[in-house]
């Protein structure tokens, strides 16, 4: 395995792979490893930037995601950087606080552009995943984790909601658990992800180099179009998560899609055990059942004397988490499934904006990263005070409206 530098920057390194075939893997590594990951704005610039190069360069045939060290592929977001423009703008309409408005803009459309990439990207979900990185992984073609990792959409304690296409994702996972994932925060391993439609393939973390040098080993050319060039490809039908809501345009041949995916079958093992989600698959569509908000939640609260452990601490997240988040989580599910990704996208725009501006996830990431008392005061402190007209300025910004910066999101031209 012989890289060669295509850039560095002390927050992403971007190398490439030679092939046998003369073709190129281009590798991106997130590289903050202090902070598990945290995906910031330069980072996601950067990401954005370089995948949109190897996207048009046809000597590169896959894509491949990972995050420096052993702890994090990326654990969410740049709470930190979002945490002090909100306290820079407290008492200002969303709108007002530019850092915010263009970090969940330039993410969310990332995040879009990886959903309908026309190349396969792999995604080495190793360690934790969560909130942003959640939101870099799900739109991979080949999502793949290993013994260490430990997956979650952890919303509900900084006081935000399911975001970076999180609505459409759990609307979209098995019987009610994608509600009860979002919900309660629970940290799902490598079993449930898979089982959950989070990830795709079982790979030991010992055998990342291995899977490197396989797919240096394999022989990307294409016997039925060798005179294809990447241009064809602009604009083509994406073969990951999102393929059939994608706009529309000239089919992608599936071959280097299914060499990845066979480089990846090489080193796939069988699961260790049966996760919690999966064995207690009935209880959570018990407990989830019905469309009354506030039942549900009592519902889950009886599960606090449960066998399975991670399900007391999912009903702990649930007790001492935000209401207004429950409440967003909970309107965003239920529309999801009656919306394309595009709209969901432009939806969690809004609703992220808001959440900036209203004050409880600046408390919670208070509570959890800053004074770290673990005892944030929201200002919503119970469910009944989300009920009728409260979710309104979440998404009072309409998705039609020419002024969205996410307007051109699933559109020929780059929304960036």
């Amino acid at each position: 395995m012989t890289p060669n530098p295509v850039e560095s920057s002390e927050v992403v390194l971007f190398e490439t792979l030679s092939s046998k075939s003369g073709h190129q893997i281009g590798v991106a590594t997130l590289n903050m490893p202090r902070t598990l990951n945290g995906l910031s704005l330069d980072m996601v610039r950067l990401l954005d930037r370089q995948f949109k190069m190897w996207r048009d360069d046809a000597k590169i045939v896959t894509i491949v995601m990972r995050g420096a060290g052993d702890k994090a592929f990326c654990a969410g977001g740049d709470l930190h950087g979002i945490y002090k423009s909100m306290v820079a703008n407290v008492g200002q309409p969303g709108h007002k606080n530019t850092f915010a408005c263009d970090f969940f803009a330039e993410e969310y459309a990332l995040d879009y552009l990886i959903h309908t990439f026309p190349k396969p990207i792999i995604c080495w979900g190793d360690g934790i995943v969560m909130g942003g990185g959640m939101g870099l992984m799900m739109g991979a073609s080949h999502r793949v984790v290993t013994e260490h990792s430990r997956l979650a959409m952890p919303e509900i304690t900084v006081g935000l909601f399911p975001d970076v296409g999180g609505s459409w994702l759990l609307s979209r996972a098995p019987g009610r658990t994608g509600l009860f994932l979002g919900l309660t925060g629970l940290t799902i391993h490598a079993g449930d992800s898979i089982f959950c439609g989070m990830a795709d393939y079982y790979v030991k973390r010992s055998d990342w180099g291995a899977l490197l040098t396989a797919l240096e080993q394999t022989d990307w050319s294409d016997p039925n179009d060798s005179e294809s060039s990447v241009s064809d490809l602009r604009g083509a039908t994406p073969t990951g998560l999102a393929a059939k809501e994608a706009v529309s345009g000239e089919s992608v041949s599936n071959h280097t899609f299914q060499l990845t995916t066979d480089a990846i079958l090489k080193f796939q093992t069988e699961l260790p055990h049966v996760g919690p989600v999966r064995q207690y698959f009935d209880d959570i569509n018990r407990v989830c059942a019905g469309f009354d908000l506030e039942r549900i939640i009592q519902s889950i609260q009886t599960l606090a004397n449960h066998p399975e452990e991670s399900f007391q601490r999912a009903v702990k997240n649930l007790k001492g988490g935000c209401p207004g988040t429950a409440r967003l989580a909970w309107l965003l599910y239920q529309q999801a499934p009656l919306l394309s990704l595009v709209e969901i996208f432009k939806i969690e725009y809004g609703v992220a904006v808001e959440c900036s501006a209203s004050g409880s996830f600046q408390e919670g990431i208070r509570a959890l990263l800053i004074d770290k008392d673990r005892n944030p005061k929201w200002p919503t402190e119970t469910l009944a005070e989300t009920e009728g007209d409260w979710s309104k300025p979440y998404f009072a910004f309409k998705t039609t409206d020419p002024r969205h910066p996410l307007a051109k999101l699933g559109q020929e031209s780059d929304p960036f």
